[in-house]
């Protein structure tokens, strides 16, 4: 399963954000924010707890089923009267949540996330990035192993001298992304492919901010 990975942002520069402003309305997300538990009912109900506490009035909260979706839109609308008496909306949503939100209503809006990275769960409660989308896949010539998001210092031609038993020198309890690549192609039978010289990444290959047409 493929969420975006957030955290919460301190009350400190929640408060900064929220500063002047004394109208609340919450939002929350159905999906990503709710299984890394960042932004769904229990932390969208705490963060009106918070806020209340402080003097603030929150006009109203809502936990959307899919923040990004399209249907973004039709579902705010039933909060239409309670987001209207709010001075701001406070987003508990990945940024991509944040920015749908944010086209759909004339509306000042503050993240109360950080966005980390794309990641997949691996286990209950735990997620690893796997995708830094950085527009210079080499996945054809590792076995659909990224080195980039798999080995602590992104290294594309092969591991460092620090890997101990197939374990990596930052973090022991972490597999070396080049011993699994190693062995995923030895086992297909493609360890040529590591022969293979990747040339030096350019880390501003593709022009920001980002667009890709269909027509093109």
């Amino acid at each position: 399963m493929i969420r975006s990975i957030t955290r919460q942002k301190s009350d400190e520069e929640i408060d900064h954000l929220l500063d002047g402003l004394g109208r609340v309305f919450i939002i929350g997300c159905g999906t990503c924010t709710t299984l890394t538990r960042t932004g769904g009912e229990p932390e969208v109900r705490a963060m009106k707890e918070r806020l209340s506490g402080q003097g603030r009035l929150v006009t109203g909260d809502m936990v959307l089923p899919v923040a990004c979706d399209n249907l973004t839109g039709e579902a705010l609308e039933e909060y239409g009267q309670q987001i209207d008496q709010a001075d701001v909306l406070l987003i508990m949503t990945c940024a991509f949540g944040v920015q749908t939100i944010a086209r759909q209503l004339e509306k000042m809006v503050v993240p109360a996330l950080d966005t980390l990275f794309i990641g997949k769960e691996n286990g209950i409660g735990q997620f690893d990035e796997i995708c830094t989308q950085c527009g210079t896949c080499v996945l054809g010539e590792t076995g659909g192993i990224c080195p980039v998001t798999s080995c602590h210092k992104g290294l594309v031609n092969g591991p460092c001298g620090g890997t101990n038993n197939g374990k990596c020198e930052i973090d022991s309890e972490k597999d070396c992304a080049w011993t699994l690549i190693y062995n995923r192609l030895k086992d297909l039978g493609r360890l040529d492919s590591m022969r293979i010289l990747q040339k030096p990444r350019n880390h501003q290959g593709e022009p920001s901010p980002g667009k890709f047409n269909l027509s093109d």
